[in-house]
């Protein structure tokens, strides 16, 4: 996908790993020729078999061999000529933060033998970095109004322009933690979650939050473990989230190996022991689970969303991605309904819930493997943005869940391949500042009046016209 933009024209590929497991290989398109430069883009998407590299902690040499697959590809995609000055960067997020705070050395490891496995490609590795939350947050909000061209557009005239209109905020939800970010002008009461950026000669005041362990797959090991402690740690236990009809049998490993079940751990378990699960498919108990691993009771702040954390109101439009569009999509899939107003949404997660397993099936076979989590999922998104965030009817309407802006794939990967590679200048490149909206509808307005008023001249000399070729004529 080719896009221009007011960046230096530097013939570079650059190719980043993420997590997530994708691959974003960016190379200039030859046939755009623009003195300023170009916009870069995703040329090529490679998603990586398996999980993220944190999943193989303990699996010598498997984190490496789970990326060569699109390390063949790059080599393929990129022109041979320019292997060797094609920058490569790893970028780990959350799953790796939390394999960082309970095993350090397995996290040291992974780094290690993914970093010999990309230098043995004929690529110019730059290392590896394991990103905070608050960037991991930037980086999502950035490439989201980058994809959207809320920092500069090109204009008609053949010039870039300042886009002169508000900037999108960003809701990332992915395996391990989900991210809050949006421009505000109101104070930021905690200085941790304000980052400060200067785009194009314009600067951002954001509020950013990342919530570790409120990731979709971490947050449901929470709700499983909650579930279990409540009922006193049984042989088998009723999961009212689970769908009816659904019976299956989890290790307690699986469960309690994660540093965010750690509160629910019992005093003493056996690894490989295991409990059976059956699903009762009870909306109202299952939101009742899903709440109480929030914690809403107090705040040392003026407000706050949960965990007693600082939240300014939120504002403007949003963009939700990663595994909130997926939940989002399961529920249009499962009930029909596109859920675009919080009533919507709690209706159609009710629906979800009350489903049996047979019925889930029947309407979006694909998805086996995800079916018995679609009710906790639907649940947590809903007691996220509405109890959570804040969100209410009149801002959630204004929130859209994509998985792409154009052709590409919306996430944090982007944006932390634009700071590494200094593509984002502070200041301004040759651009001209656009018009407002309102600057263009009263141009518009006037040039139609113009024209409306070209036509009536035309129509009265046309019509003078006749009636003295007319009087002409008469004896």
């Amino acid at each position: 996908m080719a896009h221009r933009s007011a960046y230096p024209a530097v013939p570079i590929a650059l190719l980043v790993f993420g997590l997530v497991a994708i691959l974003l290989l960016t190379i200039p398109t030859e046939d755009v020729q623009e003195p300023q430069g170009f916009m870069y883009g995703i040329h090529t998407e490679c998603h990586v078999e398996g999980g993220g590299i944190s999943s193989y902690a303990g699996q010598q040499g498997a984190a490496g061999e789970s990326l060569e697959a699109c390390l063949d590809q790059a080599v393929e995609d990129i022109p041979k000529e320019r292997h060797l000055c094609t920058p490569v960067y790893l970028g780990a997020t959350a799953g790796m933060r939390l394999l960082q705070i309970s095993k350090p050395e397995l996290s040291d490891q992974i780094l290690q033998e993914v970093g010999h496995k990309i230098q043995s490609y004929p690529f110019s590795y730059q290392g590896a970095t394991i990103l905070s939350g608050k960037e991991e947050g930037a980086y999502g909000w950035v490439t989201v109004n980058y994809l959207s061209e809320n920092f500069i557009k090109y204009g008609f005239v053949g010039s870039w322009l300042s886009a002169g209109r508000p900037t999108v905020g960003a809701l990332d939800l992915g395996g391990a933690s989900t991210q809050i970010t949006f421009e505000t002008k109101d104070k930021v009461e905690d200085e941790k979650d304000l980052k400060k950026l200067r785009l194009y000669g314009n600067d951002y005041s954001l509020y950013t939050h990342s919530f570790l362990c409120y990731g979709r797959d971490q947050f449901l090991k929470r709700l499983m473990a909650h579930i279990l402690k409540s009922q006193g740690y049984p042989q088998s236990i009723t999961h009212p989230c689970y769908p009816a009809g659904l019976n299956r049998t989890v290790e307690f490993n699986s469960i309690f190996s994660s540093p965010c079940t750690a509160q629910y751990n019992p005093s003493s378990y056996d690894p490989l022991a295991s409990v059976t699960v059956t699903g009762s498919g009870q909306y109202e108990h299952c939101l009742g689970n899903v709440s109480e691993i929030f914690s809403f009771d107090s705040c040392p702040f003026s407000q706050c969303s949960f965990d007693k954390v600082f939240q300014p109101n939120v504002s403007g439009s949003f963009m939700a991605f990663s595994a909130f569009y997926y939940v989002h999509l399961s529920l249009q899939r499962t009930t029909g309904v596109t859920a675009q107003t919080p009533s919507q949404l709690e209706n159609a997660a009710e629906t979800q819930c009350g489903m049996t397993f047979n019925q889930l099936l029947l309407l979006d076979p694909k998805q086996r493997s995800r079916l018995q989590d679609n009710c906790a999922s639907s649940v947590f998104v809903k007691t996220l943005m509405f109890r959570g965030y804040g969100f209410d009817e009149m801002s959630f309407p204004r929130v859209t869940f994509q998985k792409k802006a154009g052709d590409t794939s919306v996430g944090w990967a982007l944006g932390y391949m634009l700071s590494l590679s200094s593509l984002l200048p502070a200041e301004t490149v040759g651009l001209r500042k656009a018009l407002t909206p309102g600057a263009w509808a009263t141009l518009i307005f006037l040039s139609v009046l113009l024209l409306v008023g070209v036509l009536v001249f035309i129509l009265l000399r046309s019509v003078n016209g006749k009636k003295k070729g007319g009087s002409d004529g008469t004896i």
